[in-house]
């Protein structure tokens, strides 16, 4: 029996709406659906057990195939599926059976919930693009709002960035008092403590160099300019990416020259944003390629599924600017948040994680 969460079960569902619809409906920053932008949809193509499976959209039909035709399913059982899925998902949680939906799901070549896949490369589609009158496919990276917030960037210690303790050198009790701390924003109020003692922090390196030189490959000041976006998230009441940066440009912690208004700390941000949602991550050296080719696709709570990115550019990084925030996760795990000595300095470290609004 096939089980999963909202979220992979929102996969299955994209599928099946996708294949009703019989196309991809651009979206705007605030979600909402561009109605002159839309993208009709050739085919699907997914890879179960080694096997690719193409399920192209021929009239009202949707017919199965690989290598030689399996089935012919009417575009209206795919959209009576896709309305019963969306159903149950909403009302179930944690991690279910569907029982009907997998009798279906067999039917139609579908064995698991999640394609394989070792890249950010949930769907593939392939679409026709009206403007050059030819056929592309494109790799897409599924998020759903029926489960939780989705993570854009996962924490882990590959994600800590390394403050030194400056202009203030604490002893063995201040720093046992400090790391002692532990109220629901131990974080912050370590930090707190830290300049009440007339101390602060100065961002030195991140704590593995795979992440900081991928960051630097971007653009060479990203991880200092990534640095001040975490050290204010920990010692203001902002969250959200768009709040950051504005207090970011207001405070200008990189001296660039704003006298003609260049929006340096927004379009470096938005350009970090992007790659890690088609292809970065921390953990593993990257090449600049970008992954999920053709963008995003949005499952939103009230079951619409909207493409961002395939041309439009500055629909999807303003989406992901505007949709996106930071959040702190275990401090225990990922080993940040203490105050510790090496070489006789005294450093602190924060942790960077990106989650969706």
């Amino acid at each position: 029996m096939i089980t999963g969460n909202k979220g992979e079960w929102s996969e299955i569902y994209a599928l099946f709406k996708l294949l009703s619809d019989g196309q991809l409906n651009a979206g705007d920053a605030d979600l909402n659906q561009v109605k002159e932008v839309f993208y009709p949809i050739v085919k699907i193509i997914r890879n179960e057990g080694g096997e690719t499976f193409d399920y192209s959209l021929v009239g009202d039909l949707v017919i199965i195939s690989s290598e030689v035709e399996k089935i012919r399913i009417p575009l209206k059982t795919f959209a009576e599926q896709s309305l019963k899925l969306l159903g149950q998902i909403k009302k179930a949680t944690g991690s279910f059976a569907l029982p009907d939906i997998e009798e279906f799901m067999h039917s139609v070549y579908c064995k698991s919930l999640k394609a394989n896949s070792n890249t950010k490369t949930d769907i593939n589609i392939v679409v026709h693009d009206t403007t050059i009158n030819q056929t592309v496919e494109l790799g897409f990276s599924i998020k759903s709002q029926l489960g939780g917030e989705a993570t854009l960037l996962n924490a882990g210690k590959t994600t800590n960035f390394v403050f030194e303790i400056v202009c203030y050198s604490p002893t063995d009790d201040e720093i046992e008092s400090i790391n002692a701390i532990s109220t629901k924003s131990k974080i912050k109020d370590r930090i707190l403590q830290i300049q009440n003692y007339g101390g602060r922090l100065q961002y030195c390196t991140l704590q593995q160099d795979v992440f900081k030189n991928n960051l630097i490959l971007i653009d060479s000041l990203l991880p200092n300019i990534l640095a001040e976006l975490v050290d204010l998230f920990y010692t203001s009441k902002h969250s959200r990416i768009s709040e950051l940066v504005k207090q970011m440009q207001e405070l200008n912690p990189l001296q660039y020259d704003l006298k003609f208004a260049h929006s340096f700390y927004e379009y470096k941000i938005k350009r970090f944003l992007t790659d890690v949602a088609l292809g970065m991550t921390p953990s593993k050296v990257w090449d600049g390629k970008q992954e999920a080719n053709g963008g995003y696709l949005v499952v939103k709570e009230n079951g619409e599924v909207l493409c961002y990115h395939i041309y439009n550019r500055n629909q999807f990084e303003d989406y992901l600017f505007q949709n996106t925030k930071l959040e702190t996760a275990s401090s225990t795990r990922h080993e940040f948040g203490t105050v510790y000595k090496k070489d006789g300095h005294y450093y602190f470290n924060l942790n960077l994680q990106i989650r969706f609004v």
